[in-house]
């Protein structure tokens, strides 16, 4: 089999694997836990309107609800109203459904259940701003949340202080009703906080962590925003919240469970697989630049394993924008990667999101193989100076070595596969 192939064929396993259609219906409650009670879904994340379909599949009785999801993520429903809106900016659509949402869960009694159904991406698509704060002013701090380096856990401590839904404010409106949350995690270390900023979980983080962040990066606050942080007025919902007494939460797909899926499909090649992580964080180009380090020790010395062999990551790497490129955190780090390799011989990898979308660009990542910068230079490409123009989409498109999956349904995080070939 082509090194490409195997490649393509591993991505789509770690995609295939979180799949709600098959990771969602293990997990549901059976209906006669209901009593006289009703079911109301809810829900939000590029997964959202994948999870609504599977859960409306497998469960024959009464339910409604509203789930929010990005353009072009929607799944036909029967039953439960699906919205779109943008991502990773929010826009008046997403505030809308948030508020929406919000109304939909009011006034429900100790026998219902919630059933929330939350995926990566959720964040930008619950943009409710808490009272005195604009969705302009949610737009422009996330916007700068985006350029500025932060991990993803910092980038969502800011967002649920400055929220009217995030940090545990969805699962407090239930109350008094059950409230379930599926979850398809797409963090490092998938923690539920993390995953669309937590809205049905208790907050750890605290509103001067929150203003820290944003002073440590440089983040210029809105006034009002600023007074909520500075003022402990943003302050999320926190563990002991008796409004949460009743809130669950399950854990149905990771980037672990995606990693040991391509695994098994390089091992079923006949080619050994390792999993370096699944929550490998840092800037694109720093992460790129090791990964090479580690195929260069394989292909020198056989360590730390032996040709062939194929290395597995995951995890959500940060991108500082200096440039004006087209942008990818998953090209910049397979970029890196391939300037950092020189055209070694017998390596070809992978890097992608699984979610399809690799920044802003409606493309999932990329290939690189051991001729990448030959290529490059024949076309008249300068392989370093697109990198520090941001610009891995530009670089790989122009290769022919993009790889487009159109929206996935489903997000668990970045993927890397490092294939290399046997001596």
């Amino acid at each position: 089999m082509k090194p490409r192939d195997l490649l393509r064929q591993m991505f789509d396993a770690a995609v295939a694997s979180a799949q709600p259609a098959l990771c969602l219906p293990p997990h549901l409650p059976a209906p006669e836990s209901l009593g006289q009670g009703r079911l109301v879904v809810i829900g939000a994340g590029k997964a959202s309107a994948a999870m609504a379909r599977a859960l409306e599949d497998h469960w024959h009785g009464p339910l409604s609800g509203l789930v929010v999801t990005r353009y072009g993520y929607a799944v036909p429903c029967s039953r439960i109203e699906i919205v779109e809106a943008a991502h990773p900016v929010p826009d008046q659509a997403g505030l809308q459904a948030a508020q929406r949402m919000l109304e939909t869960v009011k006034g429900l009694s100790a026998d219902d259940l919630v059933l929330c159904l939350i995926s990566g991406g959720g964040s930008a698509l619950l943009p409710l701003p808490l009272p005195g704060l604009r969705l302009q002013d949610k737009q422009d701090v996330n916007r700068a949340l985006l350029a500025s380096g932060a991990t993803i856990s910092e980038m969502n401590c800011v967002r649920r202080h400055l929220s009217g839904i995030k940090g545990g404010r969805l699962a407090a409106a239930c109350h008094p009703a059950r409230v379930l949350t599926l979850l398809i995690s797409d963090v490092p270390g998938d923690d539920p906080i993390n995953i669309a900023s937590g809205p049905t979980v208790a907050d750890p983080s605290t509103c001067a962590e929150a203003l820290a962040i944003a002073q440590r990066y440089g983040i210029a606050l809105p006034q009002r925003a600023r007074h909520l942080l500075e003022s402990g007025e943003g302050e999320s919902v926190k563990s002991g919240d008796l409004r949460l007494a009743r809130a669950d939460v399950r854990m149905i797909a990771t980037p672990q469970i995606a990693l040991e899926a391509a695994a098994a499909v390089a091992r079923a090649a006949g080619i050994a697989a390792y999993i370096l992580g699944d929550a490998l964080e840092g800037e694109a180009r720093d992460v790129g630049k090791v990964l090479a380090a580690v195929a260069h020790q394989v292909v020198k010395h056989g360590q730390p394993f032996a040709a062939p062999c194929v290395l597995l990551s995951g995890g959500e790497t940060t991108v500082t924008v200096r440039g004006t490129g087209r942008g990818g955190r998953n090209v910049e780090c397979l970029l890196a990667m391939g300037i950092a390799l020189d055209s070694l011989a017998r390596v070809h990898a992978l890097a992608g999101d699984t979610d399809g979308v690799d920044g802003q660009e409606e493309i999932a990542g990329a290939l690189l193989t051991p001729d990448t910068l030959a290529r490059a230079w024949t076309l008249g490409l300068k392989p370093r100076d697109m990198l520090a123009n941001n610009d891995g989409h530009g670089f790989f498109a122009a290769l022919g070595d993009a790889v487009v999956t159109g929206p996935t349904l489903t997000n668990v995080n970045d993927f890397r596969a490092i294939l290399i070939a046997a001596p």
